[in-house]
């Protein structure tokens, strides 16, 4: 059983389709399924249910995919545990990131800062919600990742450096006639028109449907779109209204859109905390150099 076959048995398990995990591990898809039939040759056992519409694990690939997640992250400590020796000046780090960073630490800029100063740390990034990158955190698959969420908010085990707390606000068409007002309560806002929704396992999403329960509302039910942006234009078009972090709409200002209003929520605890999370049992040099690279910039 080689590592490979490892790798590209836990990329389809991820993404239920061969063709995504041969992206991801940019081989031919045809090279990734001969791998695959390989592998399941190897153990014996068929590992996936193959259909026209879908790839599921079987209950042998349900028993193999923490293992085989186990042993990856395992070799990847052992790399770590060497480019400690090495010191700072090769390896690589994974990296998570959320769309929502605020902008008083600009993540972009300290990601070219740290890169700048160790040209030899290989980067491998992943953008997702903060919900699956808490859980590469802890599974191991991730070093380091940047999360819209707050210290209490995380499981047990998981450090948490505060970078900023952006409040949220209202979003509504520039027609609107709530457009004008200063403030606005999470009921007025929610009355006003079809709720957009961030995605299910965002932080923000967490923060906007705690604003719902303090506002003594059901949670909205309503469409879900996976950009920000695309949430701020939705709502400015008419469409809906939203909530986002102010950080969010004065980028969407900045970029040229200007069919929106942005009013400040009655809520005070209507906030987005970022922060960057890692495992101090799995933490390499380089991610070590990294939170450090953070922490300097927060505390300038």
């Amino acid at each position: 059983m080689e590592l490979r076959h490892l790798r590209y048995f836990v990329a389809v398990a991820e993404t239920h389709n061969f063709t995504r995990a041969a992206e991801q591990n940019f081989v031919a898809q045809s090279a990734l399924s001969q791998q695959i039939a390989a592998l399941e040759k190897e153990v014996g056992i068929q590992l996936f249910h193959r259909t026209s519409r879908a790839v599921t694990l079987t209950e042998a690939g349900e028993v193999l995919l923490p293992l085989a997640r186990r042993i990856l992250a395992d070799v990847e400590l052992a790399k770590m545990e060497m480019d400690a020796l090495a010191g700072v000046q090769r390896g690589k780090l994974r990296l998570g990131l959320i769309q929502t960073a605020g902008t008083e630490v600009d993540v972009i800029e300290v990601i070219g800062a740290f890169h700048r100063r160790y040209p030899g740390i290989e980067f491998d990034i992943t953008d997702r919600p903060s919900g699956p990158l808490v859980a590469g955190i802890t599974a191991g698959d991730l070093d380091v990742a940047v999360v819209g969420l707050g210290a209490a908010e995380l499981p047990e085990g998981v450090a948490y450096l505060s970078l900023v707390v952006e409040p949220l606000v209202a979003i509504v068409a520039a027609t609107s006639p709530l457009a004008a007002r200063e403030r606005l309560t999470v009921p007025e806002l929610a009355e006003a028109g079809t709720f957009i929704q961030f995605s299910r396992t965002s932080g923000l999403r967490q923060q906007v449907d705690k604003a719902f329960i303090r506002a003594g509302l059901p949670l909205a039910e309503s469409f879900e779109l996976g950009h920000v942006r695309d949430m701020v234009r939705m709502a400015g078009s008419g469409v809906g209204v939203t909530i986002v972090p102010r950080a969010d709409a004065i980028d969407a200002q900045r970029s040229g859109q200007r069919s929106f209003a942005m009013i400040a929520l009655a809520d005070a605890e209507a906030l987005h905390p970022v922060g960057l999370i890692w495992n101090p049992a799995r933490f390499s040099p380089a991610a070590a150099a990294f939170v450090e690279e953070f922490r300097a910039t927060v505390h300038r």
